[in-house]
């Protein structure tokens, strides 16, 4: 294999027909000999490898491989003022011996598993400033046939098909662009188009969620373009089909947008991470909230699609079944997070299951054959809007099983009791907040009055595109989640713009701190194992030192409070794999910053983390800790290659350049 694959580097015909006797590969499937085929692991998106060279007894014994720098510095030495993001979010695969991943510009690299060195990188597609400019995606997707092989990417407004063994764009996919396919929508409403994650690969089609940068501008404007669902041929980038997350008229669903509103309505996609049952032909899409989602009352009745998981056939775009979490979102619960398909045990019963979670700190179990709730999800009555036009939803279905792996809504009892002083401190910074149990709607605000509902979890959710790992050996689903309370106040519009009657209101306030503390009860980023096979709660840890050495805590003796960011998770036979965040990661502090040293009263004995610990998945007792010296900002993956397991992790902070990091035993 090693000689097929130098020989591959060299395209000479020696390799061209050694190709001819490699064996096909399902799309998106691990690789017998350690592979990592799809940035979830395989279009299962369990997160998990079978791999145990690396295990409890040695773990410890972990050193760093390689480093690879991931800014491109090429790049930016080629295209002066080229700015790049610290935030590297991207998860390498490993197909036929080699690396492929966007650099922080989200160009394609391939590299080499053994040391980290070059094979080749994507140019842009035009020597131009604005062509050279992007941000990296979550992963790349694979595609193979016999002897031919592809590397989908997404950058920006493009879909790409590279040949794996030179990166350069395959002339004969795209139309009117070769080597590329245009994915902005073609509607008056549609900004540019974007996608952070990767495509799916399911037998030769490429299925495509996205979102659009801007849609409905989250405020006033109630008009957006939905962000459809669509399926492309991965030889030819045709267009295969597209479903319509938003329904149009006659389809299923139009009715749930009442008085009209699916006309103007959208906003709604799939930003996050796509599964697939390979063998079903299945694609599961989770789907986010739509158009403003704060206030709805422009867009009356439950609003099929949004908050929805919804089943597709790969290659044909027919809906087969769909569950709706949340009906006429008012908070921004999207389905965030990946499905994962895993296979469970429910009380003698074996169920081919998807295990969907939300940012609203549940996760939903479903037998994805056909959508049937493999426990009882309840339609409960919620609290009600008091906001003038609104029409809250009269229940919201509430999973039986399992029970949440985050805390939800917030009360008194809810509020920091670490010393009686930041117990009072709390109470007074929250009285003239609506607190409440989760639906609890969003409030009016008012200047001297109501500031808002104080929300938890938030609008970035305690899960979120980390959120989720499955081990199929013991049927233990892993969230990975953190807690922060946010805040809703809606008033009148003001915009003379504004196409809607109510908005958030620009005088509400985020939700209350103390001096950068959260006012909630730790922990603030954790780990918690649900039993996938009994539907209960196996253990909880914090994930992290937290703010425990703030300078109001720090002589209490407080254990590990843990730190509120979104690391994700990495399973293999023996251990669970979690860092613990990076401060480089957008949008994880929300509430005017807390947890942030710059400028939240913390002193320089605080930071971020920066480690990156291996758990006994039976316990979530720590087995070892790594001081990566930059906290993680994508999802580790592992890989064998020539005899030997490496575990990979994208790593930056603010202060530091965004780099790999390969961990591996050495003899």
């Amino acid at each position: 294999m090693l000689i097929i694959r130098d020989c591959i580097y060299r395209r000479c015909a020696i390799c061209f027909f050694s190709f001819l006797y490699l064996p096909l590969l399902a799309n998106g499937q691990p690789l017998e000999d350690g592979g990592w085929s799809y940035f979830g692991g395989d279009n299962n998106f369990q997160r998990y490898s079978p791999l145990d060279q690396i295990n409890a007894e040695n773990v410890a014994d972990l050193e760093i491989a390689w480093r690879r720098d991931g800014t491109a510095a090429w790049l930016r030495e080629r295209y002066e003022g080229l700015a790049g993001t610290k935030n590297l979010r991207s998860t390498p695969l490993l197909i036929d011996g080699v690396l492929y991943a966007h650099n922080v510009f989200g160009l394609v690299e391939a590299f080499d598993p053994a040391t980290g060195e070059t094979i080749w990188t994507q140019d842009p597609y035009e020597a131009t400033l604005l062509e050279a400019a992007g941000i990296s995606a979550r992963g790349v997707a694979h595609w193979e046939q016999g002897i031919d092989q592809r590397i989908l990417s997404v950058r920006g407004n493009y879909l790409y098909a590279l040949n794996p063994q030179t990166g350069e764009p395959f002339p004969d996919f795209g139309r009117e662009e070769p080597g590329r396919v245009n994915l902005t929508y073609n509607s008056e409403d549609a900004n540019n188009f974007a996608l952070t994650t990767s495509p799916l690969v399911v037998g030769d089609t490429a299925i495509i969620g996205g979102f659009l940068n801007g849609a409905g501008d989250g405020g006033s404007i109630k008009e957006a373009a939905p962000e459809n669902i669509r399926g492309f041929d991965v030889r030819s980038g045709e267009l295969k089909w597209e479903f319509n997350v938003v329904p149009r008229p006659g389809e299923f669903g139009y009715d749930t947008w009442e008085d009209g509103s699916a006309e103007w309505s959208g906003d709604l996609g799939s930003w996050c991470c796509l599964s697939a049952d390979n063998e079903l032909g299945i694609v599961y899409v989770p789907l986010g909230a739509p158009t403003s989602a704060y206030y709805g009352g422009h867009r009356p009745g439950d609003n099929l699609f949004a908050n929805s998981l919804v089943a597709l056939d790969a290659e044909s775009g027919e809906r087969l079944w769909h569950f709706q979490m949340i009906h006429h979102d008012l908070w921004e619960y999207d389905n965030s997070s990946p499905p994962i398909l895993g296979d469970i045990n429910v009380d003698g019963r074996e169920i081919k299951a998807v295990m969907q979670a939300n940012k609203n700190g549940f996760v939903y179990v479903f037998d994805r054959t056909n959508g049937e709730p493999v426990w009882p999800i309840i339609e409960t009555a919620v609290p009600q809007s008091i906001v003038e036009g609104e029409a809250t939803s009269a229940t919201q279905p509430i999973p039986s099983r399992p029970p949440a792996f985050d805390r939800q809504g917030i009360s008194e009892e809810d509020l920091i009791d670490f010393t009686p002083a930041l117990r009072e401190q709390a109470l007074e910074l929250v009285a003239d907040f609506t607190l409440g149990p989760l639906y609890t709607p969003p409030s009016p605000w008012i200047e001297d009055g109501n500031q808002g509902t104080i929300t938890q979890p938030d609008a970035w959710g305690s899960g979120n595109w980390n959120t989720g790992a499955f081990d199929p050996d013991t049927g233990l689903y892993f969230a990975v989640s953190y807690t922060n309370p946010g805040n809703l106040g809606i008033a009148p519009t003001t915009s003379a713009s504004a196409t809607m009657t109510h908005t958030t209101a620009q005088g509400s306030p985020d939700a209350p701190n103390i001096q950068g503390l959260p006012i909630v009860k730790p922990p603030y980023g954790r780990v918690t194992a649900l039993n996938m096979n009994t539907g209960e709660l196996e253990w909880s840890v914090a994930n992290g030192d937290g703010p425990r050495n703030h300078p109001l805590l720090r002589d209490l003796g407080l254990p590990p409070l843990g730190i509120p960011n979104r690391p994700a998770p990495l399973v293999t036979s023996s251990l669970l794999f979690v860092g613990e965040g990076s401060d480089a990661v957008i949008g994880v502090v929300p509430g005017g910053g807390a947890y942030d040293p710059s400028g939240s009263g913390y002193d320089e004995s605080w930071r971020w983390g920066t480690i990156f610990r291996a758990y006994d998945k039976a316990s979530g007792n720590v087995v070892a800790e790594f001081d990566l010296e930059k906290g993680t900002t994508g999802a580790p993956m592992t890989y064998m290659h020539e005899g030997k397991q490496y575990i990979v992790v994208a790593v930056s902070s603010r202060a530091t350049d965004p780099e790999w990091v390969a961990l591996a035993i050495n003899p």
